[in-house]
Protein backbone atom coordinates (compact mmCIF):
# COMPACT_ATOMS: atom_id res chain seq x y z
CA UNK A 1 0.00 0.00 0.00
CA UNK A 2 1.71 3.32 -1.28
CA UNK A 3 1.38 6.50 1.03
CA UNK A 4 1.46 8.61 -1.84
CA UNK A 5 -1.22 6.65 -3.61
CA UNK A 6 -3.65 5.25 -1.48
CA UNK A 7 -5.66 2.51 -2.94
CA UNK A 8 -9.68 2.28 -2.81
CA UNK A 9 -12.15 -0.72 -3.45
CA UNK A 10 -15.23 0.54 -4.51
CA UNK A 11 -18.13 -1.82 -4.46
CA UNK A 12 -21.06 -0.56 -6.15
CA UNK A 13 -23.52 -2.51 -8.84
CA UNK A 14 -24.24 1.56 -10.28
CA UNK A 15 -21.90 1.21 -13.41
CA UNK A 16 -22.42 5.10 -13.47
CA UNK A 17 -21.58 5.48 -9.69
CA UNK A 18 -18.19 3.43 -10.62
CA UNK A 19 -17.36 5.42 -13.50
CA UNK A 20 -17.84 9.18 -11.97
CA UNK A 21 -15.91 7.59 -8.76
CA UNK A 22 -12.98 6.18 -10.81
CA UNK A 23 -12.41 9.50 -12.70
CA UNK A 24 -12.72 11.12 -9.98
CA UNK A 25 -10.58 9.79 -7.54
CA UNK A 26 -8.09 8.15 -9.88
CA UNK A 27 -7.33 12.52 -10.94
CA UNK A 28 -6.74 12.92 -7.35
CA UNK A 29 -4.09 10.08 -7.26
CA UNK A 30 -5.85 7.53 -5.82
CA UNK A 31 -5.36 3.76 -7.02
CA UNK A 32 -8.99 1.87 -7.54
CA UNK A 33 -10.62 -1.07 -7.84
CA UNK A 34 -14.01 -1.41 -8.68
CA UNK A 35 -16.89 -4.57 -7.69
CA UNK A 36 -20.21 -5.24 -8.65
CA UNK A 37 -21.02 -7.56 -6.41
CA UNK A 38 -20.64 -8.14 -2.42
CA UNK A 39 -18.82 -11.37 -2.85
CA UNK A 40 -16.50 -10.40 -5.88
CA UNK A 41 -15.65 -7.03 -3.57
CA UNK A 42 -14.79 -9.22 -0.94
CA UNK A 43 -12.60 -11.05 -2.64
CA UNK A 44 -11.05 -7.98 -4.04
CA UNK A 45 -10.56 -6.60 -0.41
CA UNK A 46 -8.57 -9.90 0.60
CA UNK A 47 -6.51 -9.96 -2.82
CA UNK A 48 -5.82 -5.83 -3.23
CA UNK A 49 -5.27 -5.18 0.08
CA UNK A 50 -6.84 -1.75 -0.01
CA UNK A 51 -6.32 1.56 2.29
CA UNK A 52 -10.16 2.01 1.85
CA UNK A 53 -13.30 0.74 1.06
CA UNK A 54 -16.75 2.79 -0.48
CA UNK A 55 -19.43 0.59 -0.57
CA UNK A 56 -23.23 0.74 -1.80
CA UNK A 57 -25.86 -0.86 0.21
CA UNK A 58 -28.49 -2.19 -2.68
CA UNK A 59 -25.93 -4.71 -3.58
CA UNK A 60 -27.88 -7.49 -5.92
CA UNK A 61 -26.23 -10.73 -3.95
CA UNK A 62 -25.99 -9.35 0.01
CA UNK A 63 -27.01 -6.24 1.81
CA UNK A 64 -24.23 -3.77 2.63
CA UNK A 65 -24.42 -4.57 6.32
CA UNK A 66 -23.85 -8.59 5.84
CA UNK A 67 -20.58 -6.90 3.55
CA UNK A 68 -19.45 -4.38 6.37
CA UNK A 69 -19.80 -7.63 9.18
CA UNK A 70 -17.84 -10.12 7.11
CA UNK A 71 -15.14 -8.14 6.01
CA UNK A 72 -14.93 -6.36 10.32
CA UNK A 73 -14.10 -10.20 10.61
CA UNK A 74 -10.97 -10.16 8.96
CA UNK A 75 -9.83 -5.92 8.12
CA UNK A 76 -9.39 -3.42 10.04
CA UNK A 77 -9.50 -0.55 7.33
CA UNK A 78 -11.87 2.30 6.87
CA UNK A 79 -15.34 1.95 5.35
CA UNK A 80 -17.49 4.72 3.72
CA UNK A 81 -21.08 3.92 3.07
CA UNK A 82 -22.30 5.68 -0.26
CA UNK A 83 -25.82 5.23 -0.15
CA UNK A 84 -29.59 6.85 -1.22
CA UNK A 85 -30.74 4.97 2.08
CA UNK A 86 -31.76 7.64 4.51
CA UNK A 87 -33.41 6.48 7.80
CA UNK A 88 -31.06 6.86 11.22
CA UNK A 89 -32.10 3.15 11.99
CA UNK A 90 -30.01 2.50 8.99
CA UNK A 91 -27.23 4.38 9.67
CA UNK A 92 -27.07 3.17 13.11
CA UNK A 93 -27.15 -0.57 12.12
CA UNK A 94 -24.30 0.74 9.94
CA UNK A 95 -22.28 2.28 12.37
CA UNK A 96 -22.88 -0.65 14.97
CA UNK A 97 -21.11 -3.23 12.61
CA UNK A 98 -18.29 -1.09 12.14
CA UNK A 99 -18.76 1.73 9.23
CA UNK A 100 -16.13 5.15 10.01
CA UNK A 101 -18.41 7.14 7.88
CA UNK A 102 -21.59 7.53 5.28
CA UNK A 103 -22.40 9.52 2.55
CA UNK A 104 -25.68 9.81 0.74
CA UNK A 105 -26.67 10.32 -2.56
CA UNK A 106 -26.50 12.09 -4.11
CA UNK A 107 -22.77 13.39 -3.37
CA UNK A 108 -20.41 15.54 -4.04
CA UNK A 109 -17.04 14.65 -5.32
CA UNK A 110 -14.92 17.11 -3.33
CA UNK A 111 -17.09 16.56 -0.17
CA UNK A 112 -16.36 12.90 -0.43
CA UNK A 113 -12.32 12.76 -1.40
CA UNK A 114 -12.25 15.58 1.82
CA UNK A 115 -13.81 12.30 4.04
CA UNK A 116 -11.74 9.60 2.58
CA UNK A 117 -8.40 11.91 3.49
CA UNK A 118 -9.98 12.54 7.19
CA UNK A 119 -10.68 8.25 7.42
CA UNK A 120 -7.32 7.73 5.73
CA UNK A 121 -5.42 10.04 8.02
CA UNK A 122 -7.39 8.47 11.58
CA UNK A 123 -6.66 4.93 10.35
CA UNK A 124 -4.59 3.12 12.54
CA UNK A 125 -2.78 2.05 9.34
CA UNK A 126 -0.52 5.34 9.68
CA UNK A 127 1.91 4.03 12.25
CA UNK A 128 1.48 0.45 13.72
CA UNK A 129 0.32 -1.71 10.28
CA UNK A 130 3.35 -2.53 7.91
CA UNK A 131 3.51 -2.07 4.28
CA UNK A 132 1.55 -5.44 3.97
CA UNK A 133 -1.03 -4.74 6.39
CA UNK A 134 -0.11 -6.46 9.59
CA UNK A 135 -0.80 -4.81 12.54
CA UNK A 136 2.27 -4.97 14.05
CA UNK A 137 2.83 -3.96 18.25
CA UNK A 138 6.24 -5.02 19.88
CA UNK A 139 6.74 -8.76 18.73
CA UNK A 140 3.35 -9.54 18.20
CA UNK A 141 1.71 -9.24 14.50
CA UNK A 142 -1.82 -9.84 13.57
CA UNK A 143 -2.20 -10.36 9.69
CA UNK A 144 -6.06 -9.64 9.06
CA UNK A 145 -6.17 -11.42 5.77
CA UNK A 146 -4.64 -14.31 6.71
CA UNK A 147 -6.40 -14.43 9.92
CA UNK A 148 -3.20 -15.35 11.35
CA UNK A 149 -1.47 -13.82 15.02
CA UNK A 150 2.23 -14.91 16.03
CA UNK A 151 4.65 -13.43 18.70
CA UNK A 152 8.60 -13.74 17.45
CA UNK A 153 7.11 -15.33 14.62
CA UNK A 154 5.55 -18.34 16.70
CA UNK A 155 1.98 -18.75 15.80
CA UNK A 156 -0.44 -18.28 18.22
CA UNK A 157 -3.94 -20.48 17.55
CA UNK A 158 -7.28 -17.97 18.09
CA UNK A 159 -11.13 -19.31 17.83
CA UNK A 160 -13.09 -17.91 14.72
CA UNK A 161 -14.68 -15.81 17.66
CA UNK A 162 -11.53 -14.93 19.49
CA UNK A 163 -10.19 -13.52 16.70
CA UNK A 164 -12.96 -11.10 15.20
CA UNK A 165 -13.54 -9.86 19.00
CA UNK A 166 -9.77 -9.14 18.96
CA UNK A 167 -9.72 -7.32 15.11
CA UNK A 168 -12.70 -5.02 16.76
CA UNK A 169 -10.43 -4.22 19.72
CA UNK A 170 -7.37 -3.77 16.94
CA UNK A 171 -9.59 -1.99 14.65
CA UNK A 172 -10.37 0.69 17.74
CA UNK A 173 -7.15 0.82 19.05
CA UNK A 174 -6.67 2.51 22.33
CA UNK A 175 -10.07 3.63 22.41
CA UNK A 176 -12.75 2.23 25.08
CA UNK A 177 -15.12 0.42 23.36
CA UNK A 178 -18.38 -0.67 25.25
CA UNK A 179 -19.52 -3.75 25.69
CA UNK A 180 -22.54 -3.40 23.98
CA UNK A 181 -21.00 -2.11 20.84
CA UNK A 182 -18.65 -5.51 21.02
CA UNK A 183 -21.32 -7.92 21.91
CA UNK A 184 -22.99 -6.47 18.69
CA UNK A 185 -20.04 -6.41 16.12
CA UNK A 186 -18.71 -9.83 17.44
CA UNK A 187 -21.82 -12.03 18.19
CA UNK A 188 -24.46 -9.79 16.61
CA UNK A 189 -28.47 -8.06 17.56
CA UNK A 190 -29.78 -10.04 20.54
CA UNK A 191 -26.54 -10.62 22.41
CA UNK A 192 -25.81 -7.35 23.57
CA UNK A 193 -26.46 -7.87 27.76
CA UNK A 194 -24.91 -11.03 27.51
CA UNK A 195 -21.67 -9.85 29.16
CA UNK A 196 -20.43 -12.78 30.18
CA UNK A 197 -19.23 -13.64 26.94
CA UNK A 198 -17.02 -10.97 26.96
CA UNK A 199 -15.78 -11.89 30.39
CA UNK A 200 -14.92 -15.46 29.37
CA UNK A 201 -13.30 -14.57 25.54
CA UNK A 202 -10.97 -11.65 27.11
CA UNK A 203 -10.10 -13.71 29.69
CA UNK A 204 -8.62 -16.52 26.75
CA UNK A 205 -7.39 -13.62 24.83
CA UNK A 206 -5.15 -12.75 27.64
CA UNK A 207 -3.69 -15.86 28.37
CA UNK A 208 -2.79 -16.12 24.49
CA UNK A 209 -1.68 -12.84 23.95
CA UNK A 210 -0.15 -11.32 27.09
CA UNK A 211 3.27 -11.47 28.70
CA UNK A 212 1.37 -11.97 32.41
CA UNK A 213 -2.45 -12.78 32.22
CA UNK A 214 -2.87 -11.57 35.02
CA UNK A 215 -1.59 -8.11 34.98
CA UNK A 216 -2.88 -7.15 31.71
CA UNK A 217 -1.21 -4.46 29.88
CA UNK A 218 -2.70 -5.04 26.28
CA UNK A 219 -6.33 -5.83 26.62
CA UNK A 220 -7.23 -3.31 29.50
CA UNK A 221 -10.66 -3.65 31.57
CA UNK A 222 -13.01 -0.30 31.87
CA UNK A 223 -14.79 -0.78 34.76
CA UNK A 224 -18.47 -1.25 33.89
CA UNK A 225 -18.06 0.72 30.55
CA UNK A 226 -15.80 -2.20 28.06
CA UNK A 227 -12.26 -2.74 26.69
CA UNK A 228 -9.94 -1.18 25.54
CA UNK A 229 -6.41 -2.32 23.77
CA UNK A 230 -3.55 -0.71 24.62
CA UNK A 231 -0.73 0.19 22.12
CA UNK A 232 0.86 2.13 24.75
CA UNK A 233 2.96 -0.02 26.66
CA UNK A 234 4.99 -2.34 23.62
CA UNK A 235 6.44 -4.30 26.42
CA UNK A 236 3.06 -5.95 27.08
CA UNK A 237 3.29 -8.28 23.97
CA UNK A 238 7.20 -8.42 24.05
CA UNK A 239 8.94 -12.37 24.72
CA UNK A 240 9.79 -12.71 28.09
CA UNK A 241 13.42 -14.56 28.67
CA UNK A 242 13.43 -18.54 29.09
CA UNK A 243 10.20 -20.57 28.48
CA UNK A 244 6.95 -20.52 30.61
CA UNK A 245 3.63 -22.09 30.08
CA UNK A 246 0.87 -20.61 28.97
CA UNK A 247 -2.27 -22.50 30.29
CA UNK A 248 -4.95 -22.32 27.81
CA UNK A 249 -8.43 -21.16 28.89
CA UNK A 250 -11.30 -23.87 27.73
CA UNK A 251 -14.63 -21.72 26.12
CA UNK A 252 -17.32 -23.41 26.24
CA UNK A 253 -19.48 -23.91 23.15
CA UNK A 254 -22.34 -23.09 24.87
CA UNK A 255 -21.01 -19.46 24.66
CA UNK A 256 -21.38 -19.93 20.19
CA UNK A 257 -23.56 -17.25 18.81
CA UNK A 258 -25.97 -19.24 16.96
CA UNK A 259 -26.13 -19.40 13.18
Amino acid sequence: MSKLNPSIVIIDDDPQVRRVLDSGLTAHDFVVHQADRGARGLTLVASRKPDLVILDLGLPDMDGVEVVRKLREWAALPIIVLSARHLEHDKVALYAAGVDDYVEKPFGLLELIARIRVALRRAVHDHQFDANGVFCLGDLSIDFSARRVARAGTRIKLSPLEFRLLAVLVRNADKVVSHRQLLAEVWGPGHQDRVEYLRIYIQSLRRKLEVHAARPSLLLTEPSVGYRLSTESVEAVESTRGSFSRPQLSVQQAFSPQA
